[in-house]
């Protein structure tokens, strides 16, 4: 007898092939043209948001008998709906509210990092390799403010080399689970 898992991976190890096709598609837009890769993120974000919210919405209305602070959840789905309108509106200002919240993520992580080789006791090379850390985050979030145009670029190279990785990686996985797999 066959396992079920197995036979469920046999018979769809094409969509592994398909989904590592597809990201290493939008890898290749990312590194080519990365403005169009942006603008893609920002609408599935904005799209997401939206959806994200309506069902806050619905799950706190459903809840509102048993659950006393549904209020707070009809908030945060109303605020959801308006920051994914917002997004589609204006994606240009999305992209520099995103990237600005990374560099500010940056900032305060470095000074975290680097509080922290200071004040937890640690050997000197974990202080030391932290303290760097803390510094190389620091630096790296003050790039991102004063060069923005430049630091979504850098961003957006990542993304779309991971994405050719990843779908590489995926495309081996489908045609190894196809040639694992018993016949079916």
């Amino acid at each position: 007898m066959i396992n079920t898992a197995v036979q469920v991976e046999r018979s769809h190890w094409w969509l592994f092939l398909v989904r590592g096709i597809l990201a290493i598609i939008f890898g290749i837009i990312a590194l080519v043209s990365p403005g169009i890769a942006l603008l893609a993120f920002i609408y599935v974000f904005a799209a997401y948001a939206i959806l994200d919210g309506i069902t806050a919405i619905v799950v706190s209305f459903r809840e509102r008998s048993s659950f006393r602070g549904w209020w707070v959840l009809l908030i945060e789905g109303i605020a959801g709906i308006i920051f994914g309108i917002l997004a589609f509106g204006w994606p240009g200002e999305t992209a520099l509210v995103l990237l600005y919240l990374v560099a500010f993520w940056a900032l305060v992580t470095g000074i975290m990092e680097i509080g922290s080789a200071f004040f937890i006791p640690r050997s000197a090379g974990q202080r030391w390799g932290l303290g760097l850390a803390g510094l190389l985050s620091i630096i790296f979030g003050i790039i991102l403010i004063v060069y923005p145009g430049s630091g979504l670029l850098a961003i957006l190279w990542l993304v779309g080399i991971f994405a050719i990785v990843f779908g590489v990686s995926l495309i081996i996985q489908g045609f190894q689970i196809r040639l694992r797999a018993p016949a079916v």
